[in-house]
């Protein structure tokens, strides 16, 4: 049960940063979001791995580094913790989108998600599950950073999810509409396959 807690805490305070923000306007929400994900990684790794992101757990899953049983516990708690902090930012916060949410360009904002998520998950998995990089003090550093960058440098087409917990959350908060959800979704999830296969084929997981 702790595990499941501690991705339900890392992803409400995920989203929360997201839905305040990003509505409240704030110049370098990126920066924010990079760092709120950087301390919770930190936070949370040593009793979840801290995914925070159910195309994350898809990646570890497949990696080997995570169990099957598991799996749903941490969804549920990923997608219950984005759906919380999107309606207490804002129903009680008071951070509403200042326009309605318009469907994403999906060429642009697909490509944007699977790139994003790609660059995710192969961080994490290098930096958070092998064996030869364990106890380095830099991989919290490393996962916020990919965030960090990846929104600035792809957020404008899709929203900067890489993340279907935080594509719920931005459509629980109005931020985004179904039909945009739904591409985001599948490219995040199609993402996170890509970097666990291609993961596998560079590094000899039987040093593990």
């Amino acid at each position: 049960m702790g595990k499941y807690i501690v991705e339900f805490i890392g992803t409400f305070f995920l989203v929360l940063t997201i839905v305040c923000t990003v509505n409240g306007g704030v110049a370098l929400a990126p920066l924010a979001i990079g760092s709120i994900l950087m301390v919770m990684v930190y936070a949370g790794g040593h009793i979840s791995g801290a995914h925070y992101n159910p195309a994350v757990t898809l990646a570890v899953w497949m990696r080997g580094k995570v169990g099957a049983a598991d799996v749903p516990g941490y969804v549920i708690a990923q997608l219950a913790g984005a759906a919380v902090a999107a309606l207490i930012g804002t129903k009680v916060l008071g951070f509403t989108p200042a326009a309605a949410a318009s469907d994403m360009n999906m060429a642009a904002g697909i490509t944007a998600e699977m790139l994003g998520t790609f660059a995710l998950c192969w961080v994490v998995l290098h930096t958070a599950t092998t064996k030869s990089t364990a106890g380095n003090s830099y991989y919290g550093l490393a996962i916020g950073f990919t965030v960090l960058a990846c929104a600035w440098a792809l957020g404008s087409f899709s929203g900067g999810a890489f993340n279907p917990a935080v594509a719920l959350g931005a459509l629980t908060g109005g931020m985004a509409t179904m039909a945009s959800f739904g591409g985001i979704v599948v490219a995040n999830l199609v993402a996170a396959a890509l970097a666990a296969v291609l993961f596998k084929v560079v590094y000899d997981t039987s040093n593990d």
